[in-house]
């Protein structure tokens, strides 16, 4: 099993592995289930997933409709205007078979125009903030990518209280002096407001090249178990993120066997010497 910790003011103890949903982007219904079926084995209790995950809100359905009590579920909208959200929140929960969610997002939140539209009049934070007062969500957050992610996100906990926030962390990502002072900074400002942070591509091994098979990940994950369990060690060691699986089904029973035997006594020390070695021999940015 894997351990849970209090999902920033939420009131769910979530298991410090969530769900990276994306996973079911492009599966069959019966690698869906199969998928679902192993993490209920390890006692993962939030799936996060998004509208523009291909077909994962819709391989989630038949699940939800009958076992929605059991998962803290979140999605995501990329639409940046009232109407565009609102039209996209309701798509998801016809997907999903639900009539509520616990946490929606605005996905992909990093760039200045997109910014202004959405936190200004007309924009998706009035359509979040109108279906919390509904009852339709219950908490709002705020996700991004790249390196400036963590100066967009403290932006948007300036602009208002979100229950969370998501962004890249791995090692080789702290090893960039800017992108380690934005994501501490943002970090001590969500732990301020007990607002809970995601943390994504913990496994990235670095960008596919041409030719090469790209599954459900955008960039080519660490595969070799002992490698992952280093990766996914390193994360948890951080008390104060969760860690989202990466999105392939292949990989993630790899991901949830990692989480399942951390020791969070184990020294951190150990765990980047390790990391530092694969950076002269695997790992490369995926951000530049």
């Amino acid at each position: 099993m894997i351990d849970k910790k209090p999902f920033g003011r939420t009131g769910h103890d979530s298991t410090r592995v969530l769900f990276g949903a994306a996973a079911l982007g492009s599966v069959t219904q019966a690698e869906a289930d199969s998928t679902i079926d192993i993490l209920m084995d390890y006692g993962v209790n939030h799936f996060d997933t998004a509208h523009s995950y291909g077909d994962a809100e819709l391989r989630l359905g038949p699940w939800l409709e009958k076992n929605r009590d059991r998962v803290f579920l979140a999605t995501k909208t990329e639409k940046r205007t009232y109407d565009g959200a609102w039209a996209e929140l309701r798509q998801s929960l016809e997907r999903m078979r639900v009539e509520t969610i616990d946490l929606w997002q605005m996905h992909f939140l990093v760039d200045e125009k997109q910014w202004q539209t959405a936190m200004g009049p007309g924009g998706a934070l009035e359509a979040f903030q109108e279906a919390r007062e509904q009852g339709i969500v219950r908490y709002l957050g705020v996700t991004g990518h790249d390196l400036v992610v963590g100066q967009f996100h403290k932006r948007s906990l300036e602009r208002f209280e979100f229950d969370s926030i998501l962004l890249p962390y791995n090692y080789l990502l702290m090893q960039n002096p800017q992108y380690a002072a934005d994501f501490e900074a943002v970090v001590a400002q969500a732990k301020a407001r007990n607002t809970a942070v995601q943390t994504i591509k913990s496994i990235a091994q670095r960008p596919w090249r041409e030719g090469e098979q790209n599954r459900n990940t955008w960039y080519k994950p660490l595969e070799d178990q002992a490698e992952i369990d280093t990766a996914v060690h390193w994360v948890l060691g951080n008390p104060d993120v969760f860690l989202n699986s990466a999105g392939d089904i292949t990989i993630l029973p790899r991901v949830l066997d990692a989480a399942s035997r951390f020791d969070s006594a184990a020294p951190r020390a150990a765990l980047e010497t390790t990391l530092a070695a694969l950076l002269t021999s695997k790992l490369e940015p995926i951000f530049t």
